[in-house]
Parts: structure tokens; sequence; C-alpha cells
């Protein structure tokens, strides 16, 4: 019994993806547009950063005109800080639209997430990130 135990932990140390709970959103995820965001704990909960964009890469739509030049990439657009019953509840920001909406996070196993966002709390739009490995 100890051959296959000492396998699968040699299997976990070697393969992070192994090692990452699925419960755990940390980590790469690449969106359904795809833009890459870094999720890690921030408080109580997680924060995402933008990896990657596609298109120019500028923040163009953000309504503030003193930020409609930035660089998208290392933008935090994702605040997930209040835990729910199977994720996180916080804020997204939508550089696509310069819009922040009230969102979650639930992870789906370890290779999905679903993300969603809010109008009123009434209105969402979801989308699942996959797992950059």
């Amino acid at each position: 019994m100890r051959v296959p135990v000492l396998a699968l932990l040699s299997l976990t140390a070697i393969h992070p993806a192994f090692a990452q709970p699925s419960g755990d959103p940390s980590g790469t995820w690449l969106t359904e547009s795809g833009a890459k965001v870094r999720v890690a704990r921030c408080g109580g909960g997680y924060c995402g950063t933008l990896a990657s964009t596609s298109g120019s890469g500028l923040d163009v739509n953000n309504p503030d005109p003193a930020l409609k030049s930035r660089k998208l990439v290392g933008v935090q657009i994702l605040t997930a800080t209040t835990p729910t019953g199977d994720g996180f509840g916080g804020s997204l920001y939508n550089p696509n639209d310069g819009k922040t909406y009230s969102g979650s996070l639930t992870p789906k196993g370890a290779v999905r997430l679903s993300v969603s966002g809010c109008v009123l709390r009434v209105l969402c739009k979801s989308q699942t990130w996959t797992r950059v490995k």
C-alpha cells in the first residue's frame, strides 16, 4: 500500500496542477476573451491581476481620462474577498467597457473557474476561465 501512496506523492511534488487543491483558485487563468489573469490570495479571499491582454493593451474605455493611456497588464480587475457558500464575492473591473461590477468567483474543480459580473445583482454574465499549465 505504501508504494502507490509514494507514487502519488511524487506526482504531486513534480506536477503543480496535481498539487493544487481543487478549491484554491490561485494561479494563472485564461479568460474566454484570450486574456490571462493571475489570481492570488489577498485579504480573506482572492484578487486577480491582468497578466496579458489582447487588443491595444491600453485601458481606453476607462471613464477616468487620466487612466485611458495606462497599460492593462498589471491592473487588478478582480477583488473577491467575501466568502460565499461555494466561492468568493466582490467586484470585477471590465476593461472592455470601463465599468466595475459586483461579482463572484467560484472554483469548478482544479482547471475551471466560474467568474460572474452583475448589474444590480440581477443582470449577470458569467465566464468560465481555464487554468494555464
